[in-house]
């Protein structure tokens, strides 16, 4: 789900143009500013969700403390729907345009955003601030380092794949056993993948926009598919670094 890549085509690094251009910081700068107003959305959604009562007790089952506790069934629902609409929609938009990879992306986003109220229901408000600065301040330096090394980094993406596919499986089995030293190597694992997830993304958005050529429809559903998959980057980071360090209510 975080490797979304409808849409793209690697380039290797050194067939590309590496110059300053200003039309790659107008793209990347678009992407980049629509990861941030997702990341708006989905926190106001967050909050709704987990601290608005009569939407809280929809989709969560909570303590009398106000803690999570539970999904109802369209928690669950909500829950898993985004990544029904990611696998669904490489079957329905055999031809995306600019536009509906738009509206994917918001699509997501605002799913993603309304599930996280179990963020809010379980962390004190304190450490989920400091814990999205900190995801903040990581994603940026992985983020730059990806958009400006020369190595080519398209051969980690094969073993990051990997690594996430092997971390869903583990997360799968840890909700059975409920073991706490496998929940926190987890947590860690996937810190360390979704940042290497980043900078292989940033470089490849990189890529393709060299490979697109001024193509605006190409150029438009980039920007989405690119945004959303550093978006999934970002929110998966920004949990795992709550799950190890954050506060619990």
């Amino acid at each position: 789900m975080s490797d979304f890549r409808n849409g793209f085509t690697n380039v290797a690094p050194a067939s590309a143009d590496m110059s300053v251009d200003a039309g790659l910081r107008s793209f990347m700068l678009g992407v980049y500013n629509k990861v941030a107003l997702g990341l708006l959305v989905s926190a106001a959604l967050a909050f709704i969700t987990g601290s608005y009562p009569p939407v809280r007790d929809l989709m969560y089952q909570v303590t009398a403390d106000g803690r999570f506790a539970g999904f109802t069934i369209l928690g669950m629902i909500v829950a898993f729907a985004p990544l029904v609409v990611l696998l669904g929609s490489g079957f329905v938009m055999k031809n995306p345009t600019a536009a509906s990879a738009g509206g994917l992306y918001w699509l997501v986003v605002a799913l993603i955003g309304a599930s996280l109220g179990t963020v809010v229901l379980r962390y004190t408000g304190a450490s989920i601030v400091s814990t999205f600065l900190i995801t903040s301040a990581a994603f940026g330096a992985v983020s730059l380092f990806g958009y400006t090394t020369k190595k080519d980094l398209s051969g980690f993406g094969t073993f990051l794949i990997m690594g996430v596919i092997g971390l869903i499986i583990a997360s799968l089995v840890n909700m059975f056993l409920q073991n706490g030293l496998m929940q926190l190597i987890i947590s860690a694992v996937g810190v360390l993948l979704f940042a290497g997830l980043t900078a292989y993304d940033t470089q490849r958005l990189k890529m393709t926009y060299y490979q697109l050529g001024g193509d605006r429809n190409a150029m438009g559903m980039a920007t989405s598919y690119g945004a959303l998959s550093l978006y999934i980057n970002f929110i998966n980071m920004f949990q795992f670094l709550l799950a190890l360090f954050g506060g619990r209510r």
